[in-house]
């Protein structure tokens, strides 16, 4: 089991949250974030802004679904530009229903 987490622009979000819906993909969280890449924010004509508003989709998928789901988010999300975001991939140990006290996904 893998948890995927995605920080995409705001403006493409919904876009990414669909694609993942349409491949089968309901399970989510979303976040509003906020953060800078490689270029440390960026300078519009004299104010240069630090931070910026991203989303973060975090998902955890059994290990044979990763590379279908990066291929997704990393479909939906493109614009060809800076700040398009990154996708991170970790291994989960266990995941745990409160409701029911089961295992797994």
């Amino acid at each position: 089991m893998k948890m995927v987490r995605a920080i995409v622009r705001p403006d493409k979000a919904e876009d990414v949250v669909s694609g993942l819906e349409d491949a089968g993909y309901y399970s989510l969280t979303k976040l509003n974030v906020f953060g800078r890449g490689k270029q440390k924010g960026i300078t519009l004509g004299d104010v240069h802004y630090d931070e910026l508003p991203k989303v973060m989709l975090l998902m955890a998928v059994e290990d044979e679904s990763v590379e279908e789901v990066v291929k997704v988010i990393s479909y939906k999300a493109y614009t060809g530009h800076f700040g398009d975001g990154k996708v991170f991939i970790s291994p989960v140990e266990e995941a745990i229903t409160v409701r029911t006290g089961a295992k797994g996904l």
